[in-house]
């Protein structure tokens, strides 16, 4: 008698409660020990420098700003030659040089040390871009491992090595680029409930970084404030205090007179006087094809995490979903520009990997409570397998995607680099014609090349100009630019 009422408690107490959904939640833990370790350091480092490392080798450059706005007045930094586009003039003065100064860092060293090698530099820099990327990268993912469990931050690990977006962007030469990296960094601190630091990282995003992206920092920004309110006021107030006025004492020094970079560029695009439609308009569904294009179904499963949320609520609220959230903020807010590009969107990219591996890894979430609760229902078996193979999919996907930008459109990179190994007449000239938006700056142009001139063939708009030192150089506002894309009548 007592063993069999022994027995009827032990089954009681082992029945689920039908009130709340199972989850993994639920199940025993395991020792303190392993559960709070997750992944360690290296593994990640080494698997996202890899891949960096192939990125910074191999990425092509996808976008002429890139060249014209960030390489060019990298390299007359340098060098002294290189174009300049409007945007430097300092009657306009809409680009930081504190952001350039940052990449200078290593662009210095790289030219002393390779001399006349520019193309050396240019791939140290890219190097440098691209460990930042691996740092801010695995910090995310370990903070995603000790938070969610191994599985999910290696499905996120996997993404970010190997979806098109991320191995593109990651060593890209934009602010866009570099206001990524604070947004890995800051969920990943923010994860690992570290609300100051997450906070100035923020900061550092913002300012230095893309100024729009403060749009994508404001979830974590605002929940750190509320968390950890005195530390993180004090964070982010030190931090800005710091580098706002650096960054005009920096734009003072190029520009030649006192002026806030990043407050000109707010002001052009938000507070009137943009005509950023000039350079061209999309339709409302630009960046969800976009989206799609760079990390095929890995992007539908992140716009889907919302819906799984009240199933997987329990796990992933609200930590995950302030994460996470910055990508319908970001999306609903660039949809509703006119103009767009496609590095607008490269600071939520790391969200977007993710937000699909939060996806993939509650598959089985969504049958269990209907099912059963301890996983022995077929569909939950099903569910469980689905997951490697939605992974493989998008890996497999981004790797075709991947290798087809490669190969198809790397020939300006490997045609300029020719010219290096050919000697002709020194103060050689060299004619650029319908193709000049694919130069890929003057880091490729040896020192026998004396100017690169651009050949009138149709193009209307405005072209960029040799820095002139007898203007004055980074403090120059030469009368051949104009904030309305005009083409001069000197640009040929």
């Amino acid at each position: 008698m007592a063993l069999s009422a022994v027995r009827q408690r032990r089954s009681e107490a082992s029945d689920p409660s039908p009130s709340e959904p199972y989850t993994k939640l639920d199940k025993p833990q395991r020792s303190e020990e392993k559960d709070d370790k997750g992944l360690g350091w290296f593994f990640p480092f080494v698997a996202l420098g890899f891949l960096r490392y192939m990125s910074a080798t191999s990425n092509i450059i996808h976008d002429c700003d890139e060249v014209f706005n960030y390489w060019e007045p990298l390299h007359y930094l340098l060098y002294k030659t290189g174009f300049q586009t409007w945007e430097y003039s300092s009657q306009y003065a809409l680009r930081s040089y504190l952001y350039l100064l940052f990449h200078e860092v290593v662009g210095r060293p790289a030219s002393w040390l390779f001399s006349e090698d520019k193309v050396r530099v240019f791939y140290a820099v890219r190097f440098f871009l691209g460990l930042l990327s691996v740092i801010t990268d695995t910090v995310l993912v370990v903070a995603l491992s000790r938070k969610y469990g191994k599985r999910l931050a290696t499905y996120a690990l996997a993404m970010l090595c190997l979806t098109s977006g991320c191995f593109f962007a990651s060593t890209s030469f934009l602010p866009s680029s570099f206001s990524m990296y604070a947004i890995s960094l800051a969920s990943g601190l923010f994860l690992l409930d570290k609300p100051a630091s997450a906070i100035s990282v923020a900061v550092i995003g913002v300012i230095l970084g893309w100024p729009f992206s403060i749009l994508a920092f404001l979830p974590v920004t605002v929940y750190s404030l509320s968390r950890k309110f005195k530390g993180a006021f004090i964070a982010a107030t030190v931090t800005s205090v710091i580098l706002l006025p650096l960054s005009i004492v920096t734009d003072f020094y190029y520009y030649g007179k006192w002026t806030s970079s990043v407050l000109n560029l707010l002001i052009y695009n938000v507070a009137g006087g943009g005509e950023s439609h000039l350079y061209g308009i999309e339709g409302p569904l630009y960046y969800l094809r976009n989206g799609f294009n760079n990390f095929n179904f890995c992007f539908v499963l992140a716009l889907l995490f919302l819906a799984i949320l009240p199933i997987a609520k329990k796990k992933y609220a609200p930590d995950l979903l302030i994460v996470i959230s910055p990508i319908y903020i970001w999306l609903g807010f660039m949809s509703l520009q006119p103009h767009k590009e496609e590095r607008f969107l490269y600071p939520i990219y790391p969200l977007i990997c993710v937000a699909a591996s939060a996806v993939i890894e509650s598959f089985p979430d969504l049958f269990r409570s209907k099912y059963n609760p301890y996983d022995r229902s077929i569909i939950v078996t099903v569910a469980k397998v689905m997951r490697p193979l939605a992974l493989s999919l998008i890996l497999y996907a981004s790797h075709a995607r991947t290798f087809s930008l490669i190969h198809g459109y790397s020939a300006p990179l490997e045609v300029y680099k020719i010219f290096e190994h050919h000697d002709a007449e020194k103060n050689s000239v060299l004619c650029v014609g319908s193709e000049w938006h694919r130069f890929p700056s003057s880091f490729f142009i040896p020192d026998y090349v004396g100017q690169v001139r651009w050949i009138d063939e149709g193009f209307r708009g405005l072209l960029p100009f040799p820095f002139n030192s007898t203007l004055g150089g980074t403090a120059a506002a030469p009368p051949y630019f104009n904030n309305k894309n005009m083409a001069s009548g000197e640009q040929y």
